[in-house]
């Protein structure tokens, strides 16, 4: 019994003792895990910055020149002397019209211009003689008056007869229908063996000039209002030179730049919008007339832009986007921003964000608004390419 006794005192003595041991290193173990370093993150330090204001506007391609080849006299084709979308030459003879009929009259006219001539040569071997005799009073002054009449009547039939002679020439030289730009030629609505007529109202073909080529944009009235009363301390935008880039159907980016030649001066009263134009080199004529564009083109600048990194932008399921920003603590604050554009790969950021703030890119998947960071400033481009 002694034995038992003092069993269970020593029982009641240890277990307290080893409790209370494991108690004192439950808490030594809590408490070295309550303070862990803090995560790592890159940042970069927001400022202001010239960011160009761009628009996107649609836009139709329209051909530098556009000719149509219409004849200028009647009579029947013989011959079509270009291939249908071939390039052809200014001056390039296109059509033949029989020219039988052209060089008669031609031939006539210069005929009685030679007779013409000859009338007059005699009258004037008269005037001359009469001016003379009528000198001496050989022959009355009626009879003088007369013959010098005579030499003008026969020199102005002189100057019509070359007329008509200048004129056959002319209707002959139309029998060779010519381009009258150089550019790409389309499909001949005509044969040979077709009766056709001076004036009618159906071409014969159309030439277009491509290289360069227009493109002709619409931007809404209200936009351009709105970007008038943005800068309306800047320069007249009417009076820059506005570089233009197009997006083509597809997607791409056209390979070459184009500039704004032309602001319309009024508003179409239908559409409410502004017409502009823009020129473009297009030595590989990719770009056809009628094809649907996108046009970017820069209309102002903004001195005082704020673009953000795109990879420190997160969007939430009803597309809010937001931001992770190291306060001046160092601890994590989240907040909503307003993306208006990307620019390469930056967002423009309106709203949410202010120059001096330092805004997490890399890290993200470690940082969460509340706690305590360590924050390391990062080279903007290499974070990009390490994301990418």
């Amino acid at each position: 019994m002694s034995n038992q006794r003092n069993t269970h005192g020593m029982r009641a003595v240890i277990l307290p003792l080893l409790v209370a041991t494991c108690l004192v290193a439950c808490e030594d173990s809590v408490e070295g895990q309550a303070a862990p370093p803090p995560q790592e993150v890159g940042v970069v330090h927001l400022k202001t910055q010239p960011v160009p204001v761009v628009a996107t506007l649609p836009g139709r391609t329209r051909a530098y020149k556009v000719s149509q080849v219409r004849p200028q006299i009647t009579g029947i084709i013989q011959e079509r002397l270009f291939e249908e979308g071939a390039q052809v030459d200014a001056g390039q003879v296109l059509y033949t019209i029989d020219a039988a009929p052209y060089e008669a009259a031609h031939a006539s006219a210069s005929a009685s211009l030679a007779r013409a001539e000859a009338t007059r040569d005699s009258a004037a071997v008269l005037a001359k003689r009469y001016a003379g005799l009528a000198k001496i009073e050989a022959v009355s002054q009626q009879e003088n008056d007369d013959a010098q009449v005579a030499l003008k009547e026969a020199e102005a039939a002189v100057a019509e007869a070359r007329a008509a002679v200048t004129s056959a020439r002319i209707n002959l030289d139309y029998t060779h229908i010519e381009a009258p730009i150089a550019g790409k030629v389309a499909t001949s609505e005509f044969t040979p063996g077709a009766l056709v007529t001076r004036d009618q109202a159906s071409p014969l073909t159309t030439v277009r000039q491509l290289d360069p080529i227009y493109v002709d944009i619409t931007q809404p009235s209200r936009d351009l209002l709105e970007l008038r009363r943005r800068f309306s301390a800047a320069a007249d935008p009417d009076q820059r030179t506005v570089d233009v880039v197009l997006h083509l159907e597809d997607g791409s980016v056209y390979d070459h730049a184009g500039r704004l030649s032309f602001r319309g001066v009024a508003v179409e009263e239908s559409t409410g919008t502004v017409k502009l134009r823009a020129i473009f080199p297009n030595p590989d004529q990719v770009l056809l007339p009628g094809m649907y564009v996108k046009a970017v083109l820069e209309q102002a600048v903004d001195d005082e832009g704020l673009l953000v990194p795109q990879q420190s932008i997160t969007r939430d399921a009803r597309g809010q986007a937001s931001a992770l920003v190291v306060k001046a603590d160092n601890t994590v604050e989240r907040r909503d921003v307003v993306t208006e554009r990307a620019v390469r790969n930056h967002w423009v950021v309106t709203s949410g964000l202010s120059a001096g703030d330092r805004v997490i890119v890399d890290g993200l998947q470690r940082a969460r608004p509340g706690p305590t960071v360590n924050p390391v400033r990062v080279d903007v481009e290499q974070t990009a390419m390490a994301v990418e």
